[in-house]
C-alpha cells in the first residue's frame, strides 16, 4: 500500500473556493459569512433547476463547470450526509485539492472510501464532522465563529467543536488568537487525524505554539504524542481532553468518543501527551496561561 501523502494547507484570502450545496440553507448562510470574513468564495454548486447565483455568487450545475469557470481549488460541502461520497468524488474529479466536510454522519464504507479517494488523488481531505479550518485573518473553510479567531501565534487543532469555540474566544480575550485552526472532527473515520498536523505544525512558520482540544475515544491523542516525541518537534504544546468523568461503553456526542477498558481513555491520553513533553491541562483558563507562559506573552 502507497504511503498516505503527508498533510498540506496552503490557504489564504486568495484562495479560489466553492461550496457545495449552496443553495440549501445552511449552504446560502455560510457560503456568505465565510465571505464575509475574507474567504475568496467564488462560485456554489447546485442540482436545483432556476438557480443562478447567491447574493451574487455564481451558481454551477456541476463542480467541472464551476472549476473550469472560476479556477476553484477548495470545496466546502455543505451537504447531507449520503451526499458527501459522490459531491467529494464530484469535486476531486474536477481538480479540487482542498475538502472540507462539516457533515455528521456520513456513513463508515463511504467515509472509508472517501478517505481512500481522496489518498489516490494526492487531495486533501478535513471531516467528517468537522467545524471547518481557518486562517485567521486570511480565510475561513466552514463555520468556526468569527468572535474566537483572531491572526496569532496559536495553532489549534480540535477534535471537539463546542469546547473548541471556547477555548479560540479565550485565547482571543488574552491577546493571542491563532495561526491557524483545523477542527479534525469527532468521527472514527476521517480524513486528517491530529498525528497528521504534527509536520505541518511543525514547518509552519507563523506557529509559535499549539494548542490540542482532544476527547476520550479513539487513539489520535496517542499517536500525535507519538508523531511530536520521534520528530524532534521543538515548539510547545498544551493540550485539553474532554471526557474526563465519561462512562465506558457509551458514545459521547461524537461517534468516535466512547471508551472500553484502557482503550481510548482520559488518562491513556494523558498519559501518552506528557510523556511526549505536553502539558495537559485540566482547564481553559490553565491552557491558556500555560500558552501565554511558554510564549512570554
Amino acid at each position: 500500500m502507497n504511503p498516505r501523502p503527508p498533510f498540506s494547507l496552503s490557504v489564504d484570502r486568495h484562495t479560489p473556493v466553492l461550496v457545495q450545496g449552496i443553495t440549501g440553507r445552511a449552504g446560502q448562510r455560510h457560503a456568505c459569512m465565510m465571505r464575509d470574513a475574507g474567504t475568496s468564495i467564488v462560485a456554489g454548486v447546485s442540482g436545483r433547476a432556476g438557480a443562478d447565483a447567491v447574493d451574487g455568487i455564481p451558481v454551477f450545475a456541476d463542480c467541472a463547470s464551476a472549476v473550469q469557470a472560476t479556477g476553484a481549488v477548495a470545496s466546502v460541502l455543505l451537504v447531507g450526509a449520503a451526499q458527501v461520497l459522490p459531491a467529494a468524488t464530484e469535486a476531486l474529479a474536477a481538480g479540487v485539492r482542498l475538502l472540507v466536510t462539516p457533515t455528521e454522519g456520513v456513513p463508515v464504507h463511504d467515509a472509508i472510501e472517501l478517505r481512500r479517494r481522496v489518498d489516490a488523488a494526492g487531495a486533501t481531505w478535513v471531516g467528517a464532522s468537522t467545524p471547518g479550518l481557518a486562517i485567521p485573518g486570511e480565510a475561513k473553510l466552514g463555520f468556526l465563529p468569527d468572535v474566537s479567531l483572531a491572526p496569532g501565534p496559536v495553532a489549534m487543532a480540535s477534535k471537539s467543536g463546542t469546547l473548541s469555540y471556547e477555548a479560540g474566544f479565550r485565547l482571543v480575550q488574552a491577546g493571542l488568537g491563532q495561526s491557524a485552526w483545523i477542527g479534525v472532527g469527532g468521527d472514527p473515520v476521517k480524513g486528517t487525524r491530529f498525528a497528521d498536523l504534527a509536520p505541518w505544525f511543525a514547518r509552519h512558520g507563523r506557529t509559535e505554539a499549539v494548542l490540542l482540544v482532544g476527547e476520550i475515544g479513539g487513539d489520535e491523542e496517542e499517536a500525535f504524542a507519538q508523531a511530536i516525541g520521534t520528530s524532534g518537534f521543538d515548539k510547545p504544546v498544551v493540550a485539553l481532553i474532554a471526557g474526563r468523568t465519561a462512562p465506558q461503553g457509551i458514545s459521547m456526542g461524537h461517534a468516535g468518543a466512547l471508551t472500553w477498558g484502557s482503550v481510548g481513555t482520559w488518562e491513556s491520553k494523558r498519559a501518552a501527551l506528557a510523556a511526549a513533553g505536553v502539558q495537559v491541562c485540566a482547564t481553559i483558563d490553565e491552557a491558556v496561561k500555560a500558552l501565554a507562559q511558554a510564549l512570554r506573552r
